[in-house]
């Protein structure tokens, strides 16, 4: 069955603070797919974005970007006032989004709305702090990747937002004791992030069940590979080419063509393939299962990655200076056929395809 679909990415749906979100102006979009008949959302990733502003160089493969987070729904919750929303500024074009400007309003409101909602559950049931069923519900299905998040991010702050390789050694190694120890002296900052996770879902989960239950289906978007500076790659280790001091020994780029004479050097580190293939490639049916529980339809980015990519080494400043990957080696080559009709690559029976979360029929698609 054919069908069709408009791709919009949250950010850039019109809003008042500063960027796109779950907000209002979102349910109007999905009406508006409905009465023009379009069966599909399609979304660029909806991770947090990293170096550049960009979603395709996050410091997460599994969390949502706090930006998205409606903030007159949190207003409605008794988070937040109207005047705390009024007193900041948004930048000065409402048709750009300024970074700049958002990264510090932003964070500083949801900082108040986090310590209201702190007060909200202050004494409840006898408790210091005692939160929603709904909450404690979410930091277990989610603590495989939650806690380490919520952790890295909380460092990452303590730390002056500087890339983990840049921590003090007893942080960018993960001593265990360095690290419970900051836990304990960092609990209220640590859920601080586990906090946005949260409303990110419920608010994610409001608005996809309303375009679901209005026929649009949501096509999300995930980056094949993931930021050097990231929780994953600072938890990964062994998933990534390491050197023989525990750096990343090559990464990701694309080699010179029409489009650039000096090719592209991404910087991305690069998968260690033989260690996927030991554990069953179980981080990504961790991270795809992640994917298809929030979205209906899903796109990879870079999905040529999995086959064959272009391996240069981390020291180089050019992209040219690539040396060839030991193999073609992706865990789901022989899975893979181009369909030139839709210019999508699709999956026909990929190892984790077939490892869904319970009841989900939701395809892979992958460009």
């Amino acid at each position: 069955m054919r069908e069709s679909g408009i791709l919009m990415p949250v950010s850039s749906l019109p809003g008042p603070y500063g960027i796109g979100c779950f907000g209002k102006e979102a349910f109007k979009f999905v009406d508006f797919l409905a009465d023009a008949g379009q069966k599909i959302w399609q979304l660029l990733p909806l991770s947090p974005t990293g170096y550049g502003d960009s979603p395709y160089q996050s410091c997460s493969a599994f969390a949502g970007n706090p930006y998205f987070i409606d903030l007159d729904a949190l207003k409605e919750e008794g988070l937040l006032t109207a005047a705390q929303l009024k007193a900041e500024p948004w930048g000065d074009d409402p048709k750009q989004v300024d970074y700049g400007t958002l990264y510090t309003s932003r964070y500083k409101i949801l900082r108040a709305a986090y310590a209201a909602w702190r007060r909200q559950c202050a004494g409840r049931h006898g408790c210091a702090h005692y939160y929603p069923d709904a909450y404690y519900a979410f930091t277990l299905e989610n603590e495989g990747w939650l806690e380490d998040y919520a952790l890295y991010m909380a460092l990452k702050t303590a730390n002056g937002m500087k890339s983990w390789t840049q921590w003090p050694r007893e942080y960018r190694k993960r001593e265990p004791q360095a690290l419970e120890a900051f836990k304990a002296e960092n609990e209220e900052e640590i859920g601080f992030w586990k906090f946005l996770q949260y409303e990110f879902s419920i608010q994610w989960k409001k608005l996809k069940a309303y375009a679901n239950a209005h026929n649009v289906q949501i096509l999300g978007d995930i980056p094949i590979y993931v930021s050097a500076d990231s929780v994953d790659a600072w938890v990964g280790g062994p998933l990534f080419e390491l050197d023989a001091d525990g750096g990343f020994a090559r990464v990701a780029g694309c080699p010179p063509d029409y489009f650039s004479a000096d090719g592209q050097l991404w910087g991305n580190p690069l998968y260690n393939w033989p260690y996927h293939k030991q554990t069953g490639y179980a981080w990504w049916i961790q991270r795809v299962r992640h994917a298809l529980g929030i979205y209906d339809l899903l796109r990879i980015d870079h999905f040529r990655g999995f086959d064959t990519y272009w391996a240069i080494p981390a020291d180089s400043t050019a992209a040219e200076a690539s040396c060839p990957p030991p193999s073609r080696s992706g865990p789901i080559t022989t899975a893979i056929s181009w369909n030139a009709s839709t210019s999508w690559w699709s999956s026909s029976t990929p190892p984790w395809a077939k490892r869904r979360t319970s009841g989900s029929k939701a395809p892979v698609r992958a460009a």
